[in-house]
C-alpha cells in the first residue's frame, strides 16, 4: 500500500516547547518511532509542518542588521524543508534501518492571481501578547490574528495547484525509497505561462492540502493526517465534545471544523477521499500503525452508492 503521511507541525515543536535544536531532535525522534512500522510494511511518502520554524526565521531574517532586506518566505520554506527533513533523515535510519530513504526539496505550483494573497489567513512563528503582536507588526509590516492564547504573524496561503517533483518523488517510491518531501506545503512558487519559469512567491501553502494533492498526484491509497488528537471531535473543547470514528466527505464538511486547527485537516481528507475512492484518517501521531489499521482514529471513506 502506498501511504502519505501528514505531520503535524507540533509534532515537531509542540505548543510551548522552545524551538531548540535539542528539543526538536527529540521530538522527531518520536515521529520516527511512530512511523517506523509503517514504513517497514509500506511506501510511505511523509510531508510535514512547519510554522514554528518558518516563523522563527522570519523573525531572525526581519531583526537581522546584515541584510537590506527580510528573506522572503519561499526561501525561509526551503530552509525548513532541509532543516527538518535532515532531521527525519537521521532519525528514520536508526528506526528504519537498511531502507533508503531521500529528503527532497519541493515546490508547489500556485496561481500568481490567487485571492489569498490579499487576505493573509495563514498562522506562523511563536504567539505573541497582543501588545507585542502590535509592536512587531507596525515594525515590521507583519500582518497578525488573534490565536488561541495570543497573537501571531498571519500571511498569505494561496491553494496548491501542483506539485513540480510528482515525477521525481515517484521514481524514488519505485526504487524503494521512503521519501521526505512538500515540507511546510512546498516551496510555493508560479510558472511562467510562456516559459514555464518558475518564480518564488511571498507566502506559505496550507501542508495538509499539499499532502492531499501529492497523495493524489503519486495515486497513493491512503493519506494519513497526523496530529496532536486522537480523533476529529465535533464541538471540541465543550462539554458537549464527541468523537467522529467514521465519516465521509460530506459529513465532514458539515462539522464546520475552525480554520486555524482542525479545518483544513478534515478538507485535505475529504478532497482527497472524493477525488480518489481511497481511504484517509485524522489522528494521534503515536497511534499512526494503529490507525491505519483501523484500531483508531477518525477513517474518512467514500460515500456508499445504493442502487
Amino acid at each position: 500500500m502506498r501511504i502519505v503521511i501528514a505531520l503535524g507541525g507540533n509534532a515537531l515543536l509542540r505548543r510551548g516547547d522552545r524551538p531548540d535544536a535539542g528539543v526538536q531532535q527529540t521530538n522527531i525522534d518520536r515521529v520516527a518511532t511512530a512511523v517506523a512500522g509503517l514504513a517497514l510494511e509500506h511506501e510511505v511518502v511523509i510531508t510535514h509542518g512547519n510554522e514554528p520554524q518558518i516563523g522563527l526565521l522570519a523573525m531572525e531574517s526581519a531583526a537581522a542588521p546584515v541584510l537590506t532586506a527580510p528573506c522572503p518566505l519561499d526561501l525561509l520554506g526551503a530552509q525548513t524543508e532541509g532543516l527538518i527533513g535532515s532531521l527525519l533523515v537521521r532519525a528514520l535510519y536508526d528506526t528504519v534501518p537498511g531502507r533508503k530513504i531521500a529528503a527532497l526539496v519541493t515546490h508547489t505550483l500556485v496561481r500568481a492571481d490567487d485571492p489569498a494573497f490579499a487576505r493573509p489567513t495563514k498562522r506562523v512563528g511563536p504567539v505573541y501578547p497582543r501588545d507585542v503582536a502590535r509592536t512587531l507588526a507596525r515594525r515590521r509590516g507583519w500582518h497578525i490574528a488573534k490565536d488561541a492564547t495570543g497573537w501571531r504573524q498571519v500571511v498569505a496561503s494561496p491553494a496548491p495547484q501542483g506539485i513540480v517533483e510528482t515525477e521525481t518523488i515517484h521514481d524514488l517510491l519505485t526504487c524503494g525509497a521512503l521519501v521526505i518531501c512538500a515540507g511546510g506545503g512546498g516551496v510555493p512558487v508560479t510558472a511562467d505561462t510562456d516559459t514555464g519559469a518558475l518564480t518564488g512567491v511571498e507566502a506559505v501553502v496550507d501542508k495538509d492540502l499539499t499532502a492531499a494533492l501529492l497523495a493524489e498526484e503519486l495515486k497513493a491509497d491512503f493519506l494519513l493526517i497526523l496530529t496532536d488528537v486522537p480523533n476529529v471531535y465535533t464541538d471540541y473543547g465543550t462539554p458537549h465534545q464527541r468523537p467522529v470514528l467514521d465519516a465521509t466527505p460530506d459529513t465532514l464538511r458539515r462539522g464546520d471544523f475552525p480554520d486555524g486547527s482542525m479545518g483544513p485537516k478534515t478538507e485535505a481528507a475529504a478532497r482527497f477521499v472524493e477525488r480518489t475512492g481511497g481511504l484517509a484518517a485524522i489522528g494521534c501521531l503515536d497511534a499512526a500503525y494503529e490507525i491505519v489499521h483501523g484500531r483508531s482514529g477518525t477513517l474518512v471513506r467514500p460515500e456508499i452508492s445504493i442502487g
